[in-house]
């Protein structure tokens, strides 16, 4: 009886750990490690205009990406990003100090990541937002968000920042 515990005991610390080590390593769970890092935020079009820092973090074995954004202004947020193989295709949560939750789905289209979700705004309850982080030849990042409140046959721009890496 006691072999038997032993052998169950090293059966399953053995499973736990390869299940630990194993993570999130394909092609397609690395897509948005572009935006990991430590970074200063700034509007694109005023990039000497510091407005937020962000701290992006690949975690839980390369199966998460998430985002703690800290404006200089105001109450911080975050999100917390991954792929889902079953769905072929990334998602996010997007929680913040203001009491604002949205969820969002997309993925890399070969030059950028595109998440779009519903983000009620006050007057808004169905209004989607669909943002693009795209990575650039310098190794900033320009996130860009764009809102519809025709169910996505009409877009308007909303925000443009700009990600560079912190000093």
């Amino acid at each position: 009886m006691q072999l038997r515990i032993i052998i169950a005991a090293a059966v399953l610390s053995s499973s736990a750990g390869s299940a630990q080590t194993a993570g999130c390593d394909t092609p397609e769970s690395r897509q948005f490690d572009f935006w990991v890092g430590r970074w200063t935020v700034s509007p694109y079009a005023q990039p000497e205009k510091r407005v937020a820092d962000s701290l992006i973090e690949k975690l839980y074995a390369g199966c998460g990406v998430r985002e703690t954004w800290a404006p200089l202004k105001g109450g911080g947020g975050g999100s917390l990003n991954s792929y889902v193989p079953a769905e072929k295709a990334w998602r996010q949560t997007w929680i913040d100090s203001g009491d604002s939750r949205a969820e969002f789905k997309g993925g890399w289209t070969g030059t950028a990541m595109v998440l779009t979700g519903v983000w009620p705004q006050p007057g808004h309850p169905d209004q989607l937002t669909r943002m693009t982080y795209t990575p650039l030849p310098d190794g900033a990042v320009r996130q860009s968000g764009e809102t519809s409140d025709d169910g996505g046959k009409t877009w308007a721009a909303s925000f443009d920042f700009l990600y560079r890496k912190a000093p």
